[in-house]
Protein backbone atom coordinates (compact mmCIF):
# COMPACT_ATOMS: atom_id res chain seq x y z
CA UNK A 1 0.00 0.00 0.00
CA UNK A 2 1.11 3.40 -0.77
CA UNK A 3 0.17 6.94 1.05
CA UNK A 4 2.13 9.76 1.73
CA UNK A 5 3.70 10.74 5.31
CA UNK A 6 1.04 13.68 5.33
CA UNK A 7 -1.64 11.43 4.69
CA UNK A 8 -0.95 8.88 6.71
CA UNK A 9 -0.74 11.52 9.73
CA UNK A 10 -4.23 12.67 9.12
CA UNK A 11 -5.15 9.10 9.46
CA UNK A 12 -3.57 9.37 12.82
CA UNK A 13 -5.25 12.32 13.85
CA UNK A 14 -8.52 11.04 12.61
CA UNK A 15 -8.04 7.97 14.86
CA UNK A 16 -7.34 10.29 18.25
CA UNK A 17 -10.34 12.31 17.25
CA UNK A 18 -12.02 9.48 17.38
CA UNK A 19 -10.55 8.77 21.53
CA UNK A 20 -13.09 10.07 23.57
CA UNK A 21 -12.26 13.65 25.50
CA UNK A 22 -12.92 12.25 29.06
CA UNK A 23 -9.66 9.80 28.18
CA UNK A 24 -7.30 12.01 26.16
CA UNK A 25 -8.23 14.70 29.50
CA UNK A 26 -6.62 11.73 31.75
CA UNK A 27 -3.37 11.53 29.34
CA UNK A 28 -0.72 13.08 31.19
CA UNK A 29 2.84 14.06 29.70
CA UNK A 30 2.62 12.11 26.19
CA UNK A 31 3.06 12.92 22.53
CA UNK A 32 2.09 10.74 19.60
CA UNK A 33 4.66 10.81 16.90
CA UNK A 34 4.42 9.34 13.76
CA UNK A 35 8.14 7.37 12.25
CA UNK A 36 8.64 5.88 9.09
CA UNK A 37 10.08 2.60 11.00
CA UNK A 38 10.84 0.85 13.85
CA UNK A 39 13.92 0.57 15.37
CA UNK A 40 16.11 -2.18 13.45
CA UNK A 41 15.35 -5.52 14.11
CA UNK A 42 11.88 -4.31 15.54
CA UNK A 43 8.85 -5.58 13.95
CA UNK A 44 6.05 -3.21 15.55
CA UNK A 45 3.53 -1.27 13.79
CA UNK A 46 3.21 1.22 17.27
CA UNK A 47 5.50 1.95 20.27
CA UNK A 48 4.46 3.05 24.12
CA UNK A 49 7.64 4.66 25.37
CA UNK A 50 7.70 5.65 29.01
CA UNK A 51 5.81 5.40 32.54
CA UNK A 52 2.26 4.42 32.25
CA UNK A 53 0.29 6.45 34.52
CA UNK A 54 -0.03 3.12 36.89
CA UNK A 55 3.36 3.28 37.91
CA UNK A 56 4.00 7.23 38.44
CA UNK A 57 4.61 8.24 41.78
CA UNK A 58 5.50 11.02 44.09
CA UNK A 59 8.71 11.73 42.57
CA UNK A 60 7.63 11.52 38.83
CA UNK A 61 8.50 15.06 38.03
CA UNK A 62 10.86 16.69 35.73
CA UNK A 63 10.75 14.19 33.51
CA UNK A 64 10.57 13.88 29.42
CA UNK A 65 6.84 13.33 27.71
CA UNK A 66 6.23 9.50 27.14
CA UNK A 67 6.07 9.42 23.47
CA UNK A 68 3.86 7.18 21.38
CA UNK A 69 5.21 6.18 17.91
CA UNK A 70 3.15 5.07 15.16
CA UNK A 71 5.15 3.47 12.55
CA UNK A 72 3.95 4.51 9.37
CA UNK A 73 5.81 1.38 6.57
CA UNK A 74 4.41 -1.39 8.63
CA UNK A 75 1.15 -0.25 9.17
CA UNK A 76 1.34 0.15 5.01
CA UNK A 77 3.13 -3.23 4.09
CA UNK A 78 0.52 -5.08 6.17
CA UNK A 79 -2.70 -3.31 4.20
CA UNK A 80 -4.18 -3.53 1.26
CA UNK A 81 -6.41 -0.13 0.80
CA UNK A 82 -7.08 2.99 2.55
CA UNK A 83 -9.69 1.23 4.31
CA UNK A 84 -7.62 -1.11 6.11
CA UNK A 85 -5.11 1.40 6.92
CA UNK A 86 -7.71 3.22 8.48
CA UNK A 87 -9.06 0.42 10.40
CA UNK A 88 -5.38 -0.71 11.25
CA UNK A 89 -4.12 2.98 12.59
CA UNK A 90 -7.07 3.28 14.86
CA UNK A 91 -6.13 -0.22 16.50
CA UNK A 92 -2.49 0.30 16.80
CA UNK A 93 -3.54 3.95 18.42
CA UNK A 94 -5.73 2.57 20.63
CA UNK A 95 -3.22 -0.33 21.45
CA UNK A 96 -0.46 2.57 22.20
CA UNK A 97 -2.92 5.04 24.80
CA UNK A 98 -3.78 1.93 26.59
CA UNK A 99 0.01 0.98 27.56
CA UNK A 100 -0.22 4.87 28.46
CA UNK A 101 -3.23 3.51 30.87
CA UNK A 102 -1.16 0.68 32.42
CA UNK A 103 -3.25 -1.78 29.78
CA UNK A 104 -0.23 -4.63 29.17
CA UNK A 105 -0.46 -6.58 25.78
CA UNK A 106 -2.04 -9.51 27.40
CA UNK A 107 -5.20 -8.04 28.54
CA UNK A 108 -5.25 -5.41 25.13
CA UNK A 109 -5.51 -8.95 22.99
CA UNK A 110 -8.19 -10.21 25.45
CA UNK A 111 -10.11 -7.09 24.83
CA UNK A 112 -9.54 -7.84 21.43
CA UNK A 113 -7.04 -5.05 20.70
CA UNK A 114 -3.73 -7.12 20.22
Amino acid sequence: MEMSRERFEELVGEALDEVPEELLGLMSNVVILVEDDPPPGESLLGLYEGHALTERGWNYSGVLPDRILIYRRPILRICDTEEDVVDEVAVTVVHEIAHHFGIDDERLHALGWG
